[in-house]
This record gives structure tokens, sequence and C-alpha cells, in this order.
């Protein structure tokens, strides 16, 4: 997964930036007051980014929700 994607999911579920670290960035989530590192490489490795999001106690990537535009596509795609 490439971390840009991760980051983008990570502040789509609420998650805010606290600061950089040598390698890394740190991310909170301020509702269940849960901290997590993000490593600073163009691909974060699948199991990385599920352990990620538990920490943060947010859905993992895999699991979260289309937007609604991207449904629509879906469904005329089937047609």
């Amino acid at each position: 997964m490439k971390r840009v994607d991760l980051i983008r999911h990570i502040e789509a579920c609420g998650c805010a930036f606290l600061r950089e670290g040598g390698r890394h960035t740190v991310y909170v989530n301020p509702t269940a007051r849960k901290v997590s590192t993000v490593p600073r490489h163009r691909e974060i490795n699948d199991f990385m980014a599920k352990k990620i999001c538990r920490e943060l106690e947010i859905d993992d990537p895999g699991k979260a929700k289309k937007p609604e535009h991207e449904k629509e596509s879906d469904a005329a795609d089937s047609r």
C-alpha cells in the first residue's frame, strides 16, 4: 500500500497529524486517545498498515467503505 493512501485513510477516519519523528510521522486518534507512528517509506506493507489502523482503533484500509461516487460507477459497470 502506498504511504499516501494510508495517510488519506487515517485522516478520513478522523485521526490527526501530531508530529514528525526522525523516520516516522506520528498520528493521533483524538476520540480513542490512541497514537501510532507511520514510517516514511513510499510503500508500506499491508500487515503494517493493518497494525497501524488497529493501534489507532480505526477500520482497516481494505474494509473501509467506498465513497458514493465509486459505488455508482461500480453499479453502472455491472449492467
